[in-house]
């Protein structure tokens, strides 16, 4: 009953952010997550995972980046920027982060999800510009 009804408080304290995005229509945030340290190892595992499908398979997710504090590695903080208010709101229906969020309930100790705010919109665009254009020049290094 407990896990149910935090299931039910962590998809509306998600919910609770959709006034935060920057003029572009960019949603931004970035999830503080404490986990418990006996399910270290496997909730790192479906939070990679899952970040992985989300950006791989849909459109409106452009990054979800799972990070561990060095000082605490029960801390986890994951950067999240969608295309828009909508792509948020079917990444939250998409059956692999429902999956993640009923697989890590009782994982999680705490979570504050952070409404962010780009300071410089440009910026970050070259960001993936650059990234797609070293991940290209790897693969074809690779297969030279």
């Amino acid at each position: 009953m407990i896990q149910k009804l935090l299931f039910i408080f962590l998809i509306f304290s998600t919910m609770n952010v959709f006034s935060q995005k920057s003029d572009n229509g960019l949603f931004i945030r970035i999830a503080e997550i404490e986990i418990y340290p006996e399910y270290a190892q496997k909730y790192l595992d479906i939070a990679r995972k899952v970040g992985g499908i989300s950006v791989e398979k849909e459109q409106g997710v452009l990054c979800i980046f799972p990070m561990v504090m060095k000082d605490n590695p029960m801390k986890i903080r994951i950067l999240e920027i969608y295309a828009n208010q909508k792509a948020y709101e079917e990444h939250l229906a998409s059956p692999h982060f429902v999956e993640y969020k009923e697989a890590s309930i009782p994982m999680v100790k705490s979570l504050e999800l952070v409404p962010m705010t780009a300071l410089d919109e440009e910026a970050m665009k070259l960001i993936f510009v650059k990234s797609k254009k070293d991940c290209s020049e790897r693969k074809q290094h690779k297969h030279q």
